[in-house]
């Protein structure tokens, strides 16, 4: 079987994770686009076996929440009239858990909106912290259950919960494309004794739009968007293998991997298909070869 050389496997993961379409990335990288998504689906999985069992027992003292919108295939609304429509198509969103202070993605995942898909990410999030920490999520109600069963008093929580008024923008014109205007936000001590001055979800919201640049299927008003809820996933996972390990901070002047004591040097995206290469099997030996038979 051909297999690509380091140096362009190297290409195309830069391509990916600097923003670039796969059709892009096929361009430019003179491949074909499904070498482009094997490649994405196999550094995918990789890239998330290697954060759930390496980023583990992280020293942090303030966690910021949040999630972010995007969808599959289609918009939600649009999902009943779709042609073909994939399981999983339509309104996809993916959790996100950032260290403040090292700027670390602690805990990723990728799904729905509702309590069942909160109490899997505060569980994970639990489970990946070695100490005490202060929380911080927006006002979105299934977080209050899944932080209690998570954590259970061992946490200082709070929430931050934005005012909206009217959507921005002229009248008489379509404001389809207008966000509503936050007019204030209001901090809510939910469980221990968070300090006040102390919540926000400003890194974790910057942290939105650092995804939003790097990975074209988050780029609005596109056809970049993802066409299967599995290959999403896959591009979350090597998005922030990338952001955690092998991207140098401009603040810290490390990676967060670094800043978070989990590494001691700075990743190489060819340290990312390294771990390709670890990951597939040892060639099998072949066994005596049998002359067909001729009638």
């Amino acid at each position: 079987m051909n297999k690509l050389d380091t140096k362009t496997r190297s290409l195309i993961i830069r391509l990916l994770v600097e923003g670039n379409s796969i059709r892009a990335t096929s361009r430019i990288a003179d491949v074909s686009k499904n070498t482009v998504n094997k490649l994405l689906i196999d550094v995918g999985k990789v890239c998330h076996s290697y954060h759930d069992g390496n980023v583990r027992d992280v020293k942090a003292s303030v966690i910021q929440c949040d999630e972010i919108w995007s969808f599959t295939y289609a918009k939600q609304k649009n999902v009943a009239a779709a042609k073909a429509a994939p399981d999983g198509a339509g309104d996809t969103w993916t959790w996100t858990a950032l260290d403040s202070d090292s700027k670390l993605i602690v805990s990723y995942m990728v799904g729905g909106r509702d309590s069942e898909y909160a109490i899997g990410f505060m569980d994970d999030l639990c489970s990946r912290l070695a100490n005490r920490v202060q929380l911080t999520t927006d006002g979105h109600k299934a977080y209050l259950e899944a932080v209690e069963g998570a954590f259970g008093g061992d946490v200082d929580y709070a929430q931050l919960i934005k005012l909206y008024g009217e959507p921005t923008g002229q009248k008489g014109h379509e404001r389809k494309y207008f966000p509503s205007e936050c007019t204030g936000t209001k901090k809510r001590a939910v469980e221990g004794r968070p300090d006040m001055a102390k919540v926000s979800t400003s890194h974790v919201e910057r942290q939105n739009l650092t995804m939003r640049m790097h990975m074209r299927r988050f780029t609005r008003l596109t056809n970049g968007f993802s066409k299967k809820v599995e290959n999403h996933a896959y591009a979350v996972a090597l998005h922030f293998m990338y952001y955690n390990f092998c991207r140098q901070h401009q603040t810290l002047c490390v990676s967060p991997a670094m800043a978070a004591g989990l590494t001691d040097r700075l990743w190489d995206i060819a340290d990312l298909v390294a771990l390709v290469d670890a990951a597939e099997p040892a060639p099998k030996k072949r066994g005596p070869y049998k002359k067909r038979a001729v009638n």
